[in-house]
């Protein structure tokens, strides 16, 4: 049998390809195998809106239940951040996710949670892919078995968010605040929720469609069109939020249709935690994010921690330390006052919070981290080659062999995780062979925004020579 390797945000793998019941039962008993080895007694098991994930969950559920461990199912689709809160509030020892999170349909995987309600630590998920068997040869009991023998017990975990959320946030003071609100749930897990928070708001997606039609549930720009030319076509909308596939990532859009990326959000959310709601701790952010987050930090008196790419190493600095503001350019953020995890639905209502605290546009709010680190724009590309371009592309960038892009010339070269060439004047262009996909991503920074397209064409330029 294939071995399964756990990539940036766990196994993930194509459905009827590696993506077998076979295969999940195989990887469900490597974690039962781990939990025996480390006391752990009951675990949370979700799946999000892919292609049979009802099936592969509950399948994992009666592995777990065939070394004699306690599961808490969801009895529907929920979103990632509903079962590492269900982790917390159950008091469970692990969390697992049935989702590829943005990947293309064709994909279905298997994530694994904390009992802090994060990312398991890369050292415990090496540990479980090592317990990972040839083949699974367990006589597995059924779902009834379990449930009359105590073993298993359906939850509502969106139910148990949804109160979270209440408790945590003031949803009268938002709602009075009369934002409007269009969302694009990209037929993903955090419809309902959304739903049921924001009743008057404008729903693009909100529906049950394992194919997503057809793409990517990446809530990036380019899979946006949609909801961008629903909120230039609206003008009473104010804000515009997305989430990916199992809705622990989120793409926005302010009142005139533009996009807003990952980097200027983590400015937003610092800017707020810190100067309007005098937060303290730490700032944590991956490789591929901005330097302004660092430079805001500086001028907030923050220290900050430079991470490699994978929400999984925010969670690590978040269960060890405060953290005040921690994410990556994908769209994974996450703030102090919640767990240590990634949630799309969670930091769209924290920015509508601070839009219905302050009475100010999301646009004027960019003005203000603006006038503290000036103006930037960033962009990316994600490249399909084959496996030996890529390889060509990655062994040139650790020989040095780039020495400028175009007309934009390298002035040092950081290595963090991937390859970030600094080419002065506020911009730099960084490659990085993907985690869970098989691209190669190309990132730029700049100025403006006409800028940074002219760097990531030269980049590609000088790539693909």
């Amino acid at each position: 049998m294939t071995k399964i390797k756990f990539g940036t945000d766990g196994w993930r793998a194509i459905i009827a390809d590696d993506y077998t019941l076979d295969n999940v039962k195989r990887v469900a008993e490597g974690t039962a195998r781990w939990m025996k080895k480390h006391h752990e007694s009951q675990a949370v098991v979700g799946f999000d809106t892919r292609f049979g994930g009802q099936l592969f969950a509950e399948t994992t559920a009666r592995v777990l239940g065939a070394y004699g461990i306690r599961v808490k199912l969801a009895r529907a689709f929920v979103s990632t951040p509903m079962v590492s809160l269900g982790v917390v509030k159950t008091g469970s020892g692990l969390g697992i996710v049935i989702t590829a999170s943005h990947n293309p349909p064709s994909y279905n995987g298997y994530k694994l949670k904390s009992r802090l309600g994060g990312p398991m630590v890369p050292a415990e998920v090496a540990e479980v892919e090592d317990e990972v068997p040839e083949t699974c040869t367990l006589e597995l009991p059924t779902l009834e078995e379990m449930e009359a023998g105590g073993l298993l017990e359906y939850v509502g975990l969106e139910r148990m968010y949804l109160e979270h959320i209440r408790e945590n946030f003031d949803l009268d003071a938002i709602r009075r605040a009369n934002i409007a609100i269009a969302y694009d749930a990209m037929y993903g897990a955090g419809q309902n929720a959304m739903r049921q928070l924001f009743p008057n708001a404008a729903l693009l997606h909100c529906d049950y469609n394992p194919s997503f039609k057809g793409q990517a549930p990446e809530p990036i720009h380019r899979n946006l069109g949609e909801l961008s030319a629903y909120i230039k076509a609206h003008p009473e909308i104010q804000l515009g939020l997305a989430n990916d596939g199992d809705a622990d990532r989120i793409g926005m859009y302010d009142a005139d249709g533009n996009f807003v990326d990952s980097h200027h959000i983590l400015l937003l959310l610092l800017l707020y935690m810190r100067k309007y709601k005098n937060e303290t701790g730490k700032v944590a952010i991956t490789f591929s994010v901005t330097e302004k987050m660092q430079e805001m930090s500086r001028q907030f008196g923050l220290e900050w921690e430079v991470t490699p790419i994978g929400f999984k190493y925010i969670a690590e600095i978040m269960a060890r330390e405060e953290v005040i503001v921690g994410g990556e350019e994908s769209g994974g953020l996450a703030v102090k006052g919640h767990i240590p995890e990634r949630d799309g639905i969670w930091i769209g209502m924290v920015i509508l919070e601070f839009m219905a605290k302050t009475g100010k546009t999301l646009r004027s709010l960019i003005q203000e981290v603006y006038d503290m680190v000036g103006p930037f724009a960033f962009d990316r590309d994600d490249l399909h080659l084959t496996e030996d371009k890529k390889q060509a592309i990655i062994k040139a960038c650790r020989e040095n062999a780039y020495t400028s892009f175009g007309p934009f010339k390298v002035e040092s070269v950081e290595t963090i995780d991937g390859f970030k060439f600094i080419l002065g004047g506020g911009r730099w262009v960084m490659v990085r062979a993907s985690g869970t996909e098989p691209v190669l991503r190309v990132y730029a920074q700049a100025t403006n925004a006409e800028e940074a397209r002219d760097v990531l064409d030269a980049a590609h330029a000088t790539l693909l020579a």
